[in-house]
Order: C-alpha cells, then structure tokens, then sequence
C-alpha cells in the first residue's frame, strides 16, 4: 500500500498522526528521522514552533476526517469540493442535473436554554414514543381507521417546536433507547435528524410538520411482514424483494388512516428511493425524488448506520459520516448531505471523543455557530483514567481565549495549546456511563437556569 499524503497545518495535528513531509528540510529541524509519530504534545509544540504546515500519512497514521469536513463548520470551501475523501463505491456518481437546494439561514433564531427545555423535552419524549407504539399496535390489529393520526400529528408537531426551541433536548433524549424496540427508537431518532436538518435549512414550520410525521411513520408496513425477515442482514435476492415491499405496505396502510395526508405518505413512499435510482420501490431519480423524500432517505441512513439493528453498540458519528460522504451525488444529493452534515456537526450531543490532549470526554451540548467546538465534559485523564470530578470543558471559549492571548503578543503559537477533538470513539470504548452524565449535566443546567431565575426575581 503506498503513501497517501495530505498537506495539514499544524494547527490541526493531534497525536496519533505520521508525519511524513515538512515545509522545510529534515535537516534544519531536531527531529532525528525522517517521518515518525506524533506521541506527545511536546513533539505537538515543537512541529507548531518551526512549520506552518506538514504533510501527513493517512495510511500510516490517523487520519484527519475532522479536516476534510472542516468546510460543513462553516469554515472552508463548500458543495462540490475536490479534495473531499476517495470514494469506495461501485455506483458511478450521478449524472442527472438536480435543482440545488434554497436554504434559508437564520430562520430559527431563538433558542431556549438546554436546562428550560428539557423538561419539556423529556415529556414530550415519552408521549411521541408511545404514539409510534400506538400506531403500530393498530396495524398490527389491523384496524387502519382506529389509527390515531391526529394526535401523532399534534405530537409531532410539538416535537418540532421543542427541537425549534433547543435542538440539544431531544437529541439528548433520542439517544435513549431500548434494545428491543429499535423500530419504534429508529423512527424516533430518524424523525430528530430530520428536524434538525429542516431547522438547519429553514424549512418553513408546516414543512417540517409533514417531515416529521411522515419518518415517524415511514416503517409502518414493516408490521405486515415476518420478523425472521425484517432482522435478517443476509437476504437472498427474493427475501430481499419481499423485505423492500414494506414500503408499499406501509403506503397502503396510512392511505386506509382517517385524516392522513398525502404529503405525510410521499415521504414513506420515497424515503427509500436513491439519487441515481438505485433505490426502492420505483427506482426515481434525481429531482423524481421530493426535497422532503430526500432528507428522509438521508437521516434513515445515517441513523441505521451509527444504530444498526442487532448490534450491541453503535457506531461512531464519524464513520457514519465518511460513509454519507462517500456517497454523496450518488446515492445522495450532494449540497444536501453537506448541509446535513452541518446541522448535526461531527460530533452529535451524546458522543464519546478523545481530546489531542489524550483526555476522554462526552460531547454535551452544541456550539451551532462553531460546530466543531462544542462542550465537552471531561470524564477521563490523557492516561485513561476516571476523574473524580468531571470538568466542563467549552472548546469555543477555550479557543477564543487562547487566540486572544495569541493576538496580544502575550504568548505564542507554540507556547499554546489550543484542545480540540482529536476523533469519535466507538461506544464502550471505556466504561463510561454516558447517561448519568447526560442525567448530572441537564440537572446542573436545570439548577442554573431555576438560579438565574430566582436571582432576576430578587433584584427586581
């Protein structure tokens, strides 16, 4: 396997990466080998003090994912990038001319605090998962007009309201499954996404009405078909056939709902359709496929891939993806999967990540303007120990202070060291309780936020 080399500044190394090229020659610098690893922040500082940038061995060392997506933080480049990562499909990229989408940035600016919205939030959680329970419970009787449309759109609506008002609630809340039940937590998940990522676009509120009901409802013909077949991950060609028909099943069952509308069933009729027509049932493409179609068919994806049905884990956010990316225009619109990218950020509430620092932490609430740069709650040493008190740790902040000191000469680059996620860590990579932080993280903003308000009250 040969070198594949990228050009990096040494601003964005973290330890772990091969260093395989320099800006200068080898023999002006101390470092007595011709490439090597980076294993400390001292070899970190030392890199920053004499070059601007290095090149890198992706294969050799870790691979910066982080950079080539720095563009989805608002950062660099944009749509249609050539340097983004080689793709490994088989599919050739697509080339029926789509429209590029209108977005409409700001369009929901205000943001309740994370402590005021959860508690909303954790309700309204219970309340949708139990509606989804409720349709599917109906299908499964088959008494399609005892379906109870109208208070699963009232609760999807209000499901969009409250990622309206704080998009970190109900993320934080989604994350919370069982096993057992990963069709009903899947269209719970999926649904978020989508409302995260219409939010993120604009979409107009009665938009992300329809979007939301038609991916909490986008697997419903699944309860017409044997469960052997639905967990199966080997299917023959004609189980395969037979397993693609929840789609029409599930169109058929919500037409039969008193009060379903159209809008809500074109979105699970073509959530499963692919840009280059690779999809299913009807094999659209391009712009066949409707802008809310689309979007379901991406927050499916990527939630199957970092949830996959049967495992005992999830994946990490990061190779779900580099996945969506390498599919982009061809499975997936690509200003599309950009823009996805964006509203979510890398790094999702509720990730495990390794600091460059080395230290552990557990990603806890979204920086939407820095997507890059959100708070982390440090759980673990850079020597993989537990601390006995958590730290909060504000990546922005930490940034905007450091650069500050930087620009008025008070210390150098070299003498800095500004944290960063180094990358995503599989689920149970270490014995962390992610949900008792989430659980002591919420109550701490919750108490905050009952604080300021008792603090307002006394003054005036």
């Amino acid at each position: 396997m040969g070198i594949k080399q990228v050009k990096l500044s040494v601003n964005e190394l973290t330890i772990g990466m091969y260093v395989s090229g320099l800006d200068r020659p080898w023999a002006q610098t101390p470092f007595p080998l011709q490439g090597f690893y980076i294993r400390d922040i001292d070899e970190l500082k030392k890199l920053k003090s004499l070059c601007g940038h290095v090149y890198i061995d992706v294969v050799k060392g870790r691979s910066p994912l982080a950079t080539k997506l720095r563009s989805y933080d608002g950062t660099t480049g944009g749509a249609g990038s050539k340097n983004g990562p080689t793709r490994h499909v088989d599919s050739a990229p697509v080339t029926v001319p789509v429209k590029p989408i209108k977005i409409q940035r700001n369009q929901y600016q205000e943001v309740k605090s994370l402590g005021r919205e959860v508690k909303k939030a954790r309700d309204l959680h219970q309340k949708v998962y139990s509606a989804v329970a409720d349709v599917l419970s109906q299908l499964d009787k088959e008494t399609f007009y005892d379906i109870p449309v109208a208070e699963t759109r009232r609760l999807a609506s209000d499901m969009v309201d409250s990622v309206l008002r704080n998009p970190d609630a109900f993320t934080w809340l989604s994350r919370v499954q069982e096993a057992d039940e990963y069709t009903y937590s899947h269209a719970l998940r999926s649904s978020v996404w989508a409302i995260l990522f219409g939010r993120h676009i604009g979409l107009a509120k009665r938009e992300l009405d329809i979007l939301a009901m038609g991916v909490l409802l986008k697997d419903v013909g699944k309860t017409k078909l044997p469960h052997e077949l639905i967990i199966n991950a080997d299917r023959t060609p004609e189980e395969q056939k037979q397993y693609e028909s929840f789609v029409a099943l599930g169109v058929e069952l919500l037409k039969g709902a008193d009060g379903m509308e159209p809008r809500v069933i074109s979105v699970v009729r073509t959530h499963c359709e692919r840009l280059n027509g690779s999809g299913f049932p009807q094999h659209l493409m391009g712009d066949k496929i409707p802008l809310l179609g689309k979007i379901a068919g991406i927050v499916t994806f990527y939630d199957t891939v970092i949830t996959p049905r049967g495992a005992t884990v999830p994946i990490a956010p990061s190779k779900a993806v580099a996945r969506l990316y390498e599919l982009r225009n061809i499975q997936f619109q690509e200003d599309l999967v950009v823009e996805f990218i964006r509203a979510i950020g890398l790094y999702p509430t509720g990730t495990l990540v390794e600091l460059n620092t080395g230290e552990v932490g557990v990603v806890v609430e979204q920086n939407f303007e820095r997507r890059l740069k959100p708070k982390v709650m440090v759980v673990m040493d850079a020597l993989k120990q537990p601390l006995k008190t958590h730290r909060l740790l504000d990546l922005a902040d930490d940034d905007r202070t450091k650069q500050a000191l930087i620009d008025a000469g008070k210390v150098s680059l070299a003498d800095v060291q500004k944290v960063e996620i180094a990358r995503d860590l599989e689920p149970g990579s270490y014995d962390i309780d992610i949900i008792a932080i989430r659980d002591d993280y919420l109550l701490s903003t919750e108490k905050k936020g009952l604080r300021a308000l008792l603090d307002r009250f006394t003054r005036s």
